[in-house]
């Protein structure tokens, strides 16, 4: 029986060994940029700046758990990403993400010396994200979009403002490489698919710009249709604003590096029991 004893705990000693630390901590830095009404298929158009902070618990060398806060900054324009220049809608929003991801690497990795240390991998999750469309003014000040009801929302019956925050499925994939022991360096390009229409504050028909001026100011309704300012004429009352039938996407692209802490204490617990029961074994 404690040879049996013995043989597990060595055997639990040599995968643990090889595979030392679990848990990794650090930081994601990259950019962003998104796909929707004001730019429909372009991909790393018109990117804002992203980063956040990342935690991994590695289960084997083929697969992890991935926790995420991202933060990011998304923008775009008819101007420079559609050239619907009758339409000059553009808008900007700040996005805070959370999400948990499962992460499949194609090849077996580790931080030990003389085995693989680097794998291409795969991920997707759920995500919950807030966000804040807001567009730029002529007369330079920053307005944010979703209290305005730039198409209608809170006149229209039935139709109510949308909500700044959704979920996501993050999907992407990944390159990791191990340097030493305790440092893990990566890069990955991850896409959201999210479930709003409204990151770009754009998705269904003109509201009357008319009654929108009576009933809320001239401000938001210069907003709701922005053709005027350069030389074109109102849009009618039911005229197509965005696509409904679709909602928005955003995407990170950058670099990880994270640091691997974990159970190295528990592991030299186990080295000093099992060495104490082995010297105990020899001496009965």
């Amino acid at each position: 029986m404690k040879k049996i004893i013995l043989f597990i705990s060595l055997l639990a000693l040599s995968i643990g060994s090889t595979f030392a630390q679990k848990s990794e901590i650090g930081a994601f830095v990259g950019t962003s940029f998104y796909i929707g009404d004001l730019s429909h298929s372009t991909i790393f158009s018109e990117c804002g700046i992203a980063g956040g902070v990342v935690y991994r618990y590695n289960f084997t060398p083929r697969w992890a758990l991935k926790a995420n806060i991202m933060f990011a900054n998304v923008h775009a324009s008819d101007a420079k990403s559609n050239g619907l220049y009758e339409r000059n809608l553009s808008f900007k929003s700040p996005i805070t993400e959370l999400s948990v991801q499962a992460e499949v690497n194609f090849l077996k990795i580790y931080n030990q010396k003389g085995y693989n240390r680097f794998s291409p991998y795969v991920f997707a999750g759920v995500a919950v994200f807030s966000f804040n469309p807001q567009a730029v003014y002529k007369d330079g000040k920053t307005y944010d979009l979703q209290p305005f009801g730039t198409e209608g929302q809170g006149l229209v019956p039935g139709k109510k403002e949308y909500a700044l925050c959704s979920f996501a499925i993050p999907f992407g994939i990944g390159l990791k490489v191990n340097i030493g022991r305790y440092v893990s360096i990566g890069a990955e390009w991850g896409v959201r698919f999210t479930c709003t229409d409204y990151l770009d504050d754009v998705s269904g028909v003109y509201y009357d710009n008319d009654d929108l001026r009576l009933q809320r100011g001239d401000i938001i309704a210069d907003l709701a249709d922005r053709s005027p300012e350069i030389g074109q004429t109102l849009h009618d009352h039911g005229s197509q604003r965005g696509n409904f039938n679709t909602t928005d996407f955003y995407s990170f692209c950058g670099g990880t590096i994270t640091f691997k802490i974990g159970n190295e204490d528990r592991i030299c617990d186990i080295k000093q029991k099992v060495s104490v029961r082995h010297k105990l074994g020899r001496k009965r």
